[in-house]
């Protein structure tokens, strides 16, 4: 009976689909986050007669046939391209990317990494870092007696002393696009990784080529929409029951075999 085998996978696929539902949720509070979408692809097909089979000399064929599905499959779990809502900080250091694109990190292997988490600080060094403390690819370093720092959309960062009113260009923060965002390998703590999926990372001048621009003093809150989570995850639970309830009908009416006299 292939019912046992196709409720169970249509169980566990549900199951998948529940715990990508949960690390949304996890994550509505988290800077940046896109929230995932798993998807499915039905299993192969038991052909017991196959569609345009011949069943006479005249040349008549079935034009249906009979075809057995044998269950559902997880194919990818997809990252959303949606953008959150830009919430004002007023933070110095704080960059939010208002459209495409995603800030270099140099990890301490020396690998580049690429994040939208803009909250940004000072290191002891000067270096402009994220919370973790990676520093920008851009390599911005800001002077120990600089009193304002202002980030332009175009990415300029300068210096402002109490010496020089007019303030000191000391870098441009550039933003990186991808040609498959989604082939991005995520590491956690809001970073992602080039893959061959995703293809080569392209830097590029914030305003530019399809990049975003920069908001200096805001942040991008979590893209997760917490109503469709939760209409999502009661579809999953029902979905859920739903085959584990053919499990049971099958268990009755193979008992119901193993009863025959």
């Amino acid at each position: 009976m292939k019912s046992l085998q196709i409720a169970a996978s249509g169980m566990a696929a549900q199951q998948t689909r529940v715990d990508v539902i949960s690390n949304n949720i996890a994550n509505m509070s988290t800077t940046a986050y896109r929230p995932r979408v798993a998807e499915f692809s039905d299993l192969m097909y038991q052909q017991h007669l196959t569609p345009g089979t011949i069943t006479s000399q005249t040349g008549t064929v079935v034009p249906a046939g009979i075809q057995i599905g044998t269950g559902v499959r997880p194919s990818t779990v997809s990252m959303q391209i949606t953008q959150g809502a830009l919430r004002q900080t007023d933070a110095e250091l704080d960059v939010a990317i208002d459209g495409a694109g995603f800030l270099e990190l140099t990890l301490p292997s020396g690998e580049p990494a690429y994040t939208r988490d803009g909250k940004l600080n000072r290191s002891p060094t000067g270096e402009i870092v994220t919370m973790d403390g990676f520093p920008l690819a851009d390599g911005i370093v800001i002077p120990d007696d600089a009193r304002r720092i202002s980030i332009s959309r175009d990415g300029e960062v300068v210096a402002y002393f109490s010496d020089n009113a007019a303030g000191q260009p000391i870098g441009t923060i550039s933003l990186v696009r991808f040609v498959n965002e989604k082939g991005l390998e995520a590491l956690g703590d809001n970073m992602f990784r080039e893959t061959e999926a995703s293809g080569s990372a392209n830097r590029l001048v914030p305003g530019t080529e399809g990049v975003g621009l920069l908001r200096q003093g805001f942040i991008e809150d979590s893209g997760v929409d917490v109503v469709k989570e939760i209409s999502d995850l009661i579809e999953a639970q029902r979905g859920y029951e739903l085959n584990s309830k053919v499990i049971t009908a099958s268990d009755e009416m193979l008992s119901a075999t193993t009863r025959m006299r």
